[in-house]
């Protein structure tokens, strides 16, 4: 059998096919993304939604835009409350091929609105401006490799769904049952398009993430006639902040970053109500194990205080997903592929979650970085190597060529997960 790292004709064929697309992938991306579609901009994710699935209907495939239901937050009442994200696109085609795929990206952003809007040219073939990388330039990349992969006498053999998100920023919270769903129907590998790293290198293990807000209650006072009759939540919620960024070290790959206090008010009234935002990241089970009894252990010193009541929302979201067996022989796979357009890429663990720690807890080997080349990712000065739409695009349309060939054995690869 050939090698992966070598070329057939068919492979010749859609490699210029995708060439051709490349200014029609960068187009789309400039307009996708002149849209904003912060993951708490529900009339931006709404404008957007549909938009996409007119781009996405150049594909054989049914194409659905599903309501989601709201998922829980907590506001600044220290409330829990309810918010209803965008749909979720489920794009799905050829159920019965005998090879499946999951694909999977998102389309909501970091950025508010109004917050982070230009998108310019800052030169040596990179644009700057929202979401170009991450990852509505993944999204272009991923529907160029499908209409390359389709033009194609293989495409029979192949069936897939892609599940296109609209909440992977705050956490997949309303759309992570559809990647679960996807997953387990019958996929044997996964493919997800976030960016790859600014050096063209991709993300081999990464670890577990959760998100946790700790609600406390004191008792309100006058600060200047009666401080002794108050309990202030935010000295009880600032003792337990520096507890919680002393755990850093304490054990190997784990790590808390506290992102905000909300809370109190006036400077002459002790405050009631403090709430503590944070996250943690842990590279096992284990290791996710430690961190939350960390937090319960730091939530129970609050509570001993005199007058200080409360409780904890949230917790780890997505688990972690090492490098197994089934994980290096996808890399390999990937990183012959590559060599047959001459990228020499390398697989690079990680801290960051995405997509791809569900669909791998799903119990799917996948690979997540496929998206375009790209860096300064959520923040203003995040940017897209122009130059990289092709290349990303070409390999995973070869990808998909060698699942259906055999030469990259999906099946084989699935069943080392065991």
């Amino acid at each position: 059998m050939l090698e992966l790292s070598k070329k057939t004709k068919e492979d010749e064929a859609i490699c210029e096919h995708i060439a051709s697309l490349e200014s029609k992938m960068q187009a789309r991306t400039l307009e996708w993304a002149k849209i904003n579609t912060g993951s708490w901009n529900r009339d931006g994710l709404e404008q957007l939604a549909p938009q996409l699935a007119d781009g996405f209907s150049a594909l054989e495939a049914e194409i659905e835009l599903i309501k989601t239901d709201p998922f829980e937050t907590i506001g600044d009442s220290g409330e829990v409350e309810g918010f209803e994200t965008g749909p979720v696109i489920r794009i799905s085609s050829r159920p019965d091929a005998d090879m499946q795929i999951v694909m999977s990206g998102h389309y909501d952003t970091v950025f508010p609105p109004n917050t982070f809007t230009e998108i310019k040219d800052i030169g040596d073939g990179k644009l700057n401006g929202p979401g170009l990388s991450d990852m509505k330039g993944g999204l272009s990349v991923m529907l160029g490799a499908l209409q390359a992969f389709e033009a194609g006498p293989g495409k029979d053999k192949l069936g897939y769904q892609i599940v296109i998100t609209p909440d992977e920023e705050t956490g997949n919270f309303a759309s992570a049952p559809f990647l679960t769903e996807a997953a387990q129907s019958g996929a044997m590998i996964g493919m997800t398009y976030e960016p790859c790293m600014d050096t063209g290198a991709m993300s081999g293990g990464r670890k577990g993430s959760a998100v946790f807000d700790i609600v406390l209650h004191g008792r309100s006072a006058h600060a200047g006639r009666a401080k002794e009759e108050g309990r202030s939540a935010i000295e009880a919620a600032a003792s337990m902040v520096v507890s919680l960024e002393a755990l850093n070290g304490q054990r190997d790959g784990v790590s808390f970053n506290v992102g905000a206090i909300d809370g109190g008010g006036a400077v002459n009234i002790v405050p009631d109500l403090a709430i503590v935002r944070f996250g943690a990241r842990a590279p096992d089970a284990d290791a996710a194990a430690w961190a939350t009894a960390q937090v319960d252990r730091l939530l129970a010193e609050a509570l001993a205080r005199d007058g200080i009541t409360g409780h904890v929302h949230g917790g780890f979201y997505r688990p972690p997903k090492p490098r197994n067996e089934a994980q290096q022989a996808l890399f390999t796979a990937v990183s012959e592929t590559g060599k047959a357009i001459g990228l020499e890429l390398e697989f690079v663990d990680t801290g960051g979650v995405c997509e791809g720690n569900n669909i791998f807890a799903a119990g799917v080997p996948n690979v997540d970085t496929l998206g375009v080349m790209g860096g300064r990712i959520h923040s203003d000065e995040e940017y897209v190597v122009m130059s990289s739409f092709v290349e990303r695009a070409q390999l995973s349309a070869l990808l998909l060529n060698r699942i259906v060939d055999g030469r990259l054995d999906a099946p084989k690869i699935k069943a080392l997960m065991g």
